[in-house]
């Protein structure tokens, strides 16, 4: 269905008519910037471009009292010193006689991509609007905000489609209260009130099960900005965006908020899109290893969230204690010691020019299976590929397994390594292949000494699913038993192999799934979805012949970047199951740091 991308030029027309040092960031340039890369890159052309209209005073007063309705109104007519004088009664805020038309466009731009999401016109989309809206209050400007977009956009949702409650989540800085705007519901233990307590959370996670996720887009956090001085560097955006694919059925609606370093926010914004687009995450750089202040700032929203939410009353807090990290490693930094911003301009351009946006495979999906396409139901682009390494290669692979392979599993491993090598050639995106059971471990030792053939591909992250078989425990080479339970099958996922993924980096995944794996179909999807972003989507699953006609749509469906089905209700991980995760953890933190995040406590 695509992305839809909301915009109206109008939308540049307000600008600083006097002297201000804090509000002059908030300028025309920041739309412009964020166009100008997505052409470039040819990525605007991707997507159904809307043109933002305005929104009615009655859908602004969905949110917003109708005296400060009028008074953003009445600047249309006021003369610079009277425009001046009023935006000094407000926080950083400036007004223009632009003002009250270019504010109704950006909530416009938010109400409409509700409209096209929901609708089922588009599959997800971003609106880039100025000025923004997280900051504005009910009857008051702030922060260079006007009206409150995503809060109109969800009332918006609420009103016209029926959907239900709201869950709030916000990642920002606070620095212990002392960074603006000073807020002491930006704390941890801000949780909401009244019917909506536990329903605010300033920090997020993926347990809510939303109908709709609306995504305040602010990137006043990315590497060179002024006003958030931190440096998350805009590939951190295309996974964050990729991680929140796997909720709402995709239902995805991005509004520009913040964001003041032009490169920076355009270069962030493309990732963004890029994302939604389903294009592959580009690799994260820098070492992967959590901070003390990070964990910190874990604990205290588990803390605060846990009396609302069951998923998380699973003793899966982070560990803090002195021994967590060493001096050294608390002070390490992305880009040097120094945590000035200066610093951050002056990595900035060189890292930016190492983001090769590349463009997508000829072949996203590749299916290779003795079962026929059309009974595998396989969704539209996806191939069922039918070629084959040569006859001579594959017997000469074989022959390393003479005993383990049967002349009838030769042709069936020809077409596996074809799709390795597609993979690896970047021909093609990911794969799935059948193999029989018997000859399932000689082909995944095959896959791999292949894998370590080729210069290009040396770290290969090998998940073997095979039920109850025991493997030998080390910090390369683990086995727990599978979960049965939604909770423990999330904490698996969340808790251990995506940080291990993350910390290992790996070039490709091979993902196993051999004789009593155990896995539902929902689960094999999420599990595809999930290691998308930390591999680029390079992925292939290898499922044991039986299981095919079961799982191949829902796996070819994650695997090509649709949302996985729903897990279903949520059922609590059992102790058994938090105890062989802890046992697993406590084996393996001090080796892969991530794991740190999610880690049982002492």
């Amino acid at each position: 269905m695509g992305t839809a991308l909301v915009y109206h030029e109008d939308m540049t027309a307000t600008r600083l008519l006097w002297d201000d040092p804090e509000c002059e960031i908030e300028c025309p340039e920041r739309l412009t910037a964020a166009l100008d890369g997505l052409r470039q890159r040819g990525l605007e052309e991707r997507c159904l471009c809307l043109s933002a209209c305005e929104a009615s005073e009655e859908e602004l007063g969905l949110v917003h009292s109708p005296e400060y309705i009028a008074l953003v109104q009445k600047t249309q007519t006021l003369d610079k010193e009277e425009l001046h004088a009023l935006s000094k009664q407000y926080n950083a805020v400036y007004f223009h006689p632009d003002t009250f038309h270019c504010a109704r466009l950006a909530a416009g731009a938010a109400l409409q991509l509700v409209d096209a999401v929901l609708t089922g016109a588009v599959h997800n989309g971003l609106a880039l609007v100025r000025p923004p809206g997280h900051h504005s209050q009910r009857a008051a400007a702030n922060g260079f905000c006007v009206f409150n977009n995503v809060a109109l956009a969800a009332k918006h949702a609420k009103q016209k489609y029926g959907l239900q409650s709201v869950l709030y989540f916000s990642w920002h800085r606070y620095e212990h209260g002392s960074f603006w705007p000073f807020l002491p519901e930006s704390d941890a233990d801000a949780v909401g009130q009244g019917q909506g307590q536990g329903f605010t959370v300033n920090l997020p996670w993926n347990q809510f099960d939303p109908e709709l996720v609306l995504v305040s887009a602010g990137f006043d956090s990315a590497i060179g900005d002024p006003e958030g001085q931190m440096q998350a560097t805009p590939e951190c955006f295309a996974h964050l965006t990729q991680l929140l694919q796997v909720l709402a059925g995709g239902r995805i609606c991005a509004v520009l908020e913040g964001g003041y370093h032009l490169e920076s926010l355009a270069q962030s914004v493309c990732m963004m899109v890029q994302t939604l687009l389903g294009d592959p995450t580009p690799p994260l750089l820098g070492l992967m290893v959590p901070c003390q202040s990070a964990l910190e700032s874990i604990q205290s929203v588990q803390t605060a969230q846990t009396p609302y939410w069951t998923s998380l009353q699973q003793n899966v807090a982070p560990v803090l204690s002195s021994s967590t990290h060493s001096p050294e490693e608390r002070s390490l930094r992305l880009l040097g010691e120094s945590p000035t911003c200066a610093v951050a301009e002056d990595s900035l351009s060189p890292l930016l020019d190492q983001l090769c946006l590349r463009p997508a495979p000829p072949i996203c999906t590749a299916v290779a299976s003795t079962v026929p396409g059309a009974a595998l139901c396989l969704p539209p682009g996806v191939l069922h590929q039918e070629g084959s390494v040569l006859r001579e290669e594959t017997e000469a692979w074989a022959r390393l397994h003479k005993s383990r392979f049967q002349d009838e599993d030769l042709a069936t491993l020809g077409k596996i390594l074809c799709l390795l090598d597609g993979i690896m050639d970047g021909q093609i995106r990911n794969a799935i292949a059948t193999t029989t059971a018997l000859a399932t471990a000689a082909t995944l030792d095959v896959l791999i000494q292949r894998c370590l053939a080729r210069r290009a591909q040396r770290r290969i992250l090998w998940l073997n699913i095979r039920g109850k078989d025991a493997a030998i425990q080390s910090m390369f080479h683990f086995s727990t038993p599978l979960p049965q339970t939604t909770g423990g099958f999330l904490s698996l996922i969340l808790g251990l192999v995506l940080p291990l993924a993350y910390g290992f980096q790996p070039d490709m995944v091979l993902m196993a799934l051999g004789p009593a794996h155990g896995l539902q179909n929902a689960q094999a999807a999420l599990l595809a979805a999930m290691l998308r972003s930390p591999v680029g989507g390079r992925i292939l699953a290898v499922v044991e012949e039986e299981s095919i006609r079961l799982l191949a749509r829902s796996l070819a469906q994650a695997l090509h970047g649709e949302t996985p089905p729903s897990l279903g209700p949520f059922s609590k991980a059992t102790p058994e199951e938090i105890q062989a995760l802890m046992f697993l953890k406590a084996r393996l933190e001090a080796r892969w740091k991530l794991l740190q995040v999610a880690a049982p406590p002492p």
